[in-house]
């Protein structure tokens, strides 16, 4: 295992470390996390403040395992299947997990998974034809927004939540829109392999034209009439 995918592996584990943070019943165990109380309004729990690190620390290792790769030529078809998992864990589980404590809207999560399935099926189908759908724009965008919001999300939209900047939920709801036309724009990229236009069987023969169907280049048309006048001017001699 080469460097790029211990540093993918280890990224899966830091995403099951950090679900298993967000979903462990502490008060019910008897471990009561620490609170913070800022400006007299806002409960900061901590545990969602230590999920925040280690998902920024997660993020920050998937574009150094992708560099990594691509610097030294240490692309696997393990680490591109590794990556691919690790990102659904990350992101995917976190954004249900939010959804499920009321800290961002259901739509959201539905959004963004949706969207993945879809994305990653049509890269899976242009890939069997032997093609490759690359990374758009749109798509990078879209990424960024999905990660800085979901990182203030953890933190409590802070320091924009003591101005009353609602930012962690306006990049949630950028990222879900530009996820949707994202998708158009694969959708658009893989049209001609998904649908491709049927081609003449080898073994199909050619169509009989009728009298009426008979096209004939203007020349070969001349050609044969003066061959005809030819005829009859011989014809006339011969009588």
């Amino acid at each position: 295992m080469n460097l790029p995918n211990k540093i993918t592996f280890t990224r899966i584990l830091l995403s099951l470390i950090l679900i298993f943070i967000l979903l462990f019943p502490f008060d019910a165990a008897g471990f009561i996390t620490p609170k913070l109380f800022i400006n007299e309004a806002i409960v900061v729990d901590i545990k969602y403040i230590v999920a925040g690190v280690l998902f920024m620390i997660a993020s920050m290792s998937d574009f150094v395992d992708g560099y990594l790769a691509r610097k030294y030529n240490l692309v696997t078809d393990l680490g591109k299947m590794m990556d691919a998992i690790a990102d659904k864990i990350l992101v995917d589980s976190v954004l249900i997990i939010l959804a499920s404590v009321g800290f961002i809207s259901v739509v959201i999560p539905v959004v963004i998974v949706i969207r993945d399935i879809f994305v990653d099926s049509v890269k899976m189908v242009v890939g069997s034809k032997g093609q490759v759908v690359g990374a758009i724009y749109t798509g990078k965008v879209k990424s960024a927004c999905l990660m800085v919001g979901i990182v203030l999300t953890l933190f409590y939209n802070l320091p924009f939540e003591l101005l009353n900047f609602k930012v962690a939920d306006a990049l949630l709801m950028i990222a879900c829109i530009l996820s949707i036309i994202s998708a158009y724009q694969y959708y658009g990229m893989a049209k001609p392999y998904l649908f491709p236009k049927p081609t003449k069987s080898k073994n199909e023969k050619p169509k009989v034209l009728e009298n009426d169907d008979i096209i004939v280049d203007k020349s070969i048309k001349d050609e044969m009439i003066e061959r005809l006048k030819k005829i009859e001017q011989e014809d006339k001699m011969e009588l």
